[in-house]
């Protein structure tokens, strides 16, 4: 994953900055890619739009990372693949058997792992 003009979507982003939805969007950020925050609650978090669905932002997500527990992420994993999203990265506590298959269903490429740490930063950094 390289920054340049890169758009991804933190499903589950906070403006809770202890919580990693928020310290993904500001690691991000911090690398020059293009954050769309997902969040049903928040209108604005770090300075950027907050989106109530994927599919409310207006053009290509090139990656979703998904900070949410996994009833949360099989419901909002259709969602992605309407949007078109290229590649999906599953966070520990995200990844439930539910949505790893739905996401395999819907021949979407997915990773498992720490997104941040994915870009070369540190979750503690932030």
């Amino acid at each position: 994953m390289t920054a340049a003009k890169t758009v991804v979507a933190v499903i589950g982003a906070s403006s809770n900055r202890d919580k990693y939805g928020n310290k993904a969007v500001r690691a991000y950020a911090s690398r020059g890619y293009h954050v769309v925050p997902v969040n049903l609650h928040e209108r604005e978090i770090e300075g950027w739009p907050a989106y109530k669905s994927i599919l409310d932002f207006v053009g290509a997500i090139d990656v979703a990372t998904f900070y949410v527990p996994p009833h949360v992420g099989e419901r909002v994993i259709e969602d992605v693949a309407q949007k078109g999203v290229g590649e999906v990265w599953l966070n520990p506590g995200s990844e439930g058997p539910g949505v790893l298959r739905r996401a395999e269903a819907l021949g979407l490429r997915t990773v498992q792992a720490c997104s941040i740490l994915g870009i070369g930063e540190s979750p503690s950094r932030y």
